[in-house]
């Protein structure tokens, strides 16, 4: 890609700055209510994560606002003042089903917002243009973080269509963009990084990028040498095909982040 390269800026959640060359380790909490929750935080957390994702697509009352408020009440009270990704992935990318149409999917994540205990939201590039704007201008308001993401658990797309979702995301004024893609081979996950590079050179948004399967986990080891942000590895219980445990994954990251400085 030719022209000018634009100054990446580093976003500030909490204590935590995504794209500033580091890697962010990120567990998911997959429970299906807040009972299952609080035995993930009580695990994954003496792990010392940078920040936990909650998938809510796998939480049994997501269709009950009050319960759901409750639950993320309890998550606030346990990870202190660790950032928290919001993410309920659409059964269009590898999500769970759930009893919510789009419309009252969106006014539970309105709802979270406001409640102050949720720093970022993960929405897909796959959504209609006017939700994914209607999700901005709501999580601008309450001061929430927006990544949009693009999950493929088929396959890796060509360079020009993971890059042209980069291109995208920003267009929609998302804070960050998600890349997540199954390798099939070494060179799925090569393109993958060279895409991870050429993208962090020439767009101002910090990237998350994953290969998923069996070749995939050498990017949740090595995907911030080439621009990826955050890393999702195990704390209890896994929510994509190839994360590693956290403390092997901080062990490499950690290796790398020596050999390298």
């Amino acid at each position: 890609m030719s022209g000018a390269i634009e100054s990446r800026k580093a976003v500030k959640v909490r204590g935590i700055e995504l794209g500033d060359g580091n890697a962010q380790i990120c567990i998911p909490l997959v429970g299906t209510n807040k009972t299952e929750i609080i035995k993930e935080l009580e695990v994954s957390l003496q792990k010392k994560p940078d920040l936990v994702e909650w998938r809510a697509d796998f939480f049994e009352d997501l269709h009950d606002t009050k319960k759901m408020i409750e639950a993320l009440s309890t998550i606030r009270s346990y990870v202190n003042d660790l950032p928290i990704l919001f993410t309920i992935r659409s059964t269009k990318e590898g999500g769970n089903p759930i009893p919510l149409s789009e419309e009252k999917k969106l006014e539970l994540i309105v709802n979270l917002c406001a409640t102050g205990n949720l720093d970022i939201v993960d929405y897909e590039l796959v959504n209609k243009k006017e939700d994914i704007h209607f999700v901005r201008e709501q999580t601008n308001k309450y001061n929430v973080r927006l990544i949009l993401s693009y999950h493929n658990f088929e396959r890796t797309p060509e360079a020009t269509v993971l890059m042209d979702k980069c291109i995208a995301a920003k267009e929609n004024s998302a804070d960050l963009v998600k890349l997540a893609v199954m390798s099939q081979s070494l060179d799925d996950v090569m393109l993958l990084m060279q895409v991870t590079q050429e993208a962090a050179k020439s767009t101002t948004l910090p990237l998350v990028t994953i290969s998923m399967g069996k070749y995939g986990a050498i990017t949740r080891m090595f995907g911030f040498v080439f621009g990826s942000t955050i890393t999702f590895g195990v704390g209890q219980n896994s929510s994509a095909p190839g994360q590693i445990p956290v403390d092997d994954l901080r062990q490499v990251i950690n290796i790398i982040k020596r050999a390298t400085n």
